[in-house]
């Protein structure tokens, strides 16, 4: 196969994946409600622990992270150019949040780019888990600790993967993050936003 082929059928295909909700189909599965229907509205885990369903939130939160993950990995069997690389991690990340499947409307997407950046480097992987789980440990705001995960993201890149290519992509994509959260910014700035184990 031609490499300008593959190097587009690479990210289209991370992007198809992306676009499977498992918030969606996990609840369907489990005929659960509609995660897009309580809540906050957003298919993602923590909005189904609210349907009360520690298994389902467990099976999304693990779903939205393999995809990520299987998308950069099997990209890095065929190369291991930071550029494609780089376009398969947004265009996996970007299909969670508009995925073509559900009338391109997705979750946040920290699951997914955080299972994408596992498979680029594990240790970038774990700054960002022990980063949520300090902040959300003595804040007990999900948001705000993904928020401050999000926002070191790309420090931690530059420190860990020192190419600009990658640089760009975590700024690219912690910049779509904060959009993404910003009904959550605006609830935290007027002290409404709910906190972890509250119902």
């Amino acid at each position: 196969m031609p490499t300008s082929l593959l190097n587009i059928l690479l990210p289209l295909g991370a992007y198809l994946a992306g676009s499977v909700s498992f918030a969606i189909v996990v609840a369907r599965v489990a005929k659960l409600q509609d995660p897009r229907q309580i809540g906050s509205g957003n298919p993602g885990a923590t909005n189904m622990l609210r349907l009360g369903s520690r298994w389902a939130a467990l099976f999304t939160l693990l779903g939205d992270l393999l995809k990520g993950t299987l998308a950069v990995m099997i990209t890095g069997l065929f190369t291991q150019d930071p550029k494609i690389l780089a376009a398969v991690v947004l265009a996996v990340f970007l299909g969670h949040l508009y995925p073509i499947y559900f009338g391109f409307k997705g979750g946040k997407g920290v699951a997914t780019a955080l299972g994408a950046y596992l498979a680029l480097s594990p240790w970038l992987a774990l700054a960002m888990v022990l980063t949520w789980l300090v902040v959300a440990g003595v804040l007990r705001y999900s948001s705000l600790a993904a928020l401050i995960a999000t926002a070191l993201s790309p420090l931690y890149i530059w420190w860990l993967l020192k190419d600009p290519v990658y640089l760009v992509m975590g700024l690219v994509l912690a910049l779509i993050l904060f959009w993404r959260h910003r009904t959550n910014i605006h609830n935290l700035l007027q002290g409404t936003e709910t906190r972890i184990g509250a119902r």
